[in-house]
This record gives C-alpha cells, sequence and structure tokens, in this order.
C-alpha cells in the first residue's frame, strides 16, 4: 500500500484529494488543526485515512506529527502540501500582522512541512513532494496581493528545493488551481479597510469571489494531484484547468505590460 501525507486534507481540494487517494488503495495520513478519523467513509478493501493534528505555523506541532506518521509507516511515497488560507484588501491598509501571518501558513507553513518530511525521504532515496500553489502565482490578483505573494514564494521554493534534492531521488512539483468552488472563499479574511480611497476594492473582491464560487470542483483538482503523484516523469509546475492553462500560456509569450493591464480590466 503506497503511502500520501497531505497537509490540510480536512476540507475542500485537500479533503477531495485524500478521499480519491484513499479510494485508489492508498493509506493516507492528513495533517490538519481540523477533521476527525475518516475511516469510516473508505471502503475496507481500499485504503485508509488517518487523521493527525498538526497546526503548520508551529515547528514543534509539524514535527510530532511527521513522527506520528512514521510510528505507523516505514515509508513515505508521496507528500502534499495544501494547508492554506487567504486574505484580501488593498496593500496600504493591510496590517502587518495580517500580512505576516498570510506568509507564516502559506509559506513558511510549507517549509516547515518540507523540513519535517525531507529526513525520511532522504533515508528512503526516493519520494515525490508537490504543494499546493494558485494561479495568482503567475498572474497575482490586486486585493490579494499578499496572497498571491504567498504562492510565488511557494512556487520559488519549489524550483530551487528541486535541484538540491534531486540526487537524493525526490522530484518536486507545484500544482496552481484556478478558482475552484470550495469552503476557502468563505474563510477568507476580508478587510474593508481604505475602501473609501480604494474605490474598486470591494468591486474587485466581489468579482474574484463570485468566480471561485461558480469555479471546479475540489475533485478536478484531487485527479490531477493523483496524475502527478503516480506519473512516470513529473513537471515541475502543474496548472489545474485547461482555461487558466491557456492564460498561463498567454502571460509568458505576451508583454507583461499587457498582461496586468488586462488583468486591472477584469476587476475595475
Amino acid at each position: 500500500m503506497k503511502t500520501l501525507v497531505i497537509s490540510g486534507g480536512s476540507s475542500g481540494i485537500g479533503k477531495a484529494t485524500a478521499s480519491l487517494f484513499a479510494e485508489r488503495g492508498w493509506c493516507v495520513f492528513e495533517l490538519s488543526r481540523h477533521g476527525k478519523e475518516q475511516n469510516d467513509n473508505v471502503p475496507s478493501t481500499k485504503g485508509k485515512i488517518v487523521h493527525i493534528y498538526c497546526d503548520v505555523c508551529s515547528e514543534e506541532s509539524t514535527i510530532a506529527a511527521i513522527k506520528e506518521v512514521l510510528q505507523q509507516t516505514d515509508h513515505i511515497d508521496v507528500v502534499i502540501s495544501n494547508a492554506g488560507f487567504g486574505i484580501s484588501g488593498p496593500v496600504e491598509f493591510t496590517k502587518i500582522e495580517e500580512a505576516e501571518r498570510q506568509m507564516n501558513v502559506n509559506f513558511m507553513g510549507a517549509v516547515r512541512f518540507t523540513q519535517a518530511v525531507l529526513p525520511q525521504l532522504r533515508k528512503q532515496q526516493g519520494g515525490r513532494i508537490i504543494y499546493t500553489s494558485s494561479v495568482a502565482a503567475v498572474l497575482p490578483v490586486p486585493y490579494q496581493s499578499f496572497y498571491s505573494a504567498s504562492k510565488a514564494a511557494v512556487n520559488a521554493l519549489a524550483l530551487a528545493l528541486a535541484n538540491e534534492v534531486r540526487e537524493f531521488g525526490i522530484s518536486v512539483s507545484v500544482m496552481m488551481p484556478g478558482d475552484v468552488s470550495t469552503g476557502f472563499t468563505d474563510a477568507r479574511s476580508k478587510s474593508s479597510a481604505g475602501e473609501e480611497v480604494y474605490l474598486q476594492a470591494n468591486k474587485a473582491v466581489t468579482t474574484m469571489e463570485k468566480d471561485e464560487r461558480g469555479g471546479m470542483s475540489p475533485m478536478q483538482m484531487a485527479r490531477l494531484f493523483y496524475r502527478i503523484a503516480t506519473c512516470r516523469r513529473p513537471k515541475p509546475q502543474y496548472v489545474g484547468g485547461f482555461s487558466y492553462r491557456i492564460l498561463c500560456f498567454l502571460d509568458r509569450i505576451l508583454p507583461k505590460r499587457l498582461v496586468n493591464w488586462i488583468e486591472y480590466k477584469v476587476y475595475s
């Protein structure tokens, strides 16, 4: 039985991914601050899901969670760093502590998770690390600047890490979803500070959330995660959703000024 360790697997894309891997016979360790044992949802003839408490903002909690995983298995095939959340609001009026919290969860949380699992992956001379990033890492969204920055940082981390761990037989990829319909939208920490100055802020955030609620299903992203986890030679970066792949391709071939202006028009 192959083993998946996923952070942020109690809801949304993470929950769909954990369920899909378990249904296909994997042993899944779901690490999050929420959730519960989900073994009852998986046929006994297939895989299983084991919930372990983990707060990726805490190095001690993350290390303890991986130690608990390794008490139940001696091999980790795939690691998915998926824990994250979003904030919105104008850069000028975003409280520094909120911006720091955004980076702490989305970026430093991924770093802590990576540092906790790498000793085992090096020891076994192989494994795959997959990060949940976002199309916003490539096409930053106005009034979601710090979320976009946190995901761009994850992309840079993944590319650099891939070359550091290549000699150990470890592959590293990022998956960048477009708009996905999950509870992530309602869980976003929204600030209305500065809206009397930045008159387009509320409209931009409303447009963004409408797109998210009408977006792809979490299971579509779960299937892509499974493909990345099981393909022979995973690529460094994947984009979730055909239309978003086109947008990311256009970003590479069109002048950046034009692309950024188009984004301005979309959200204004």
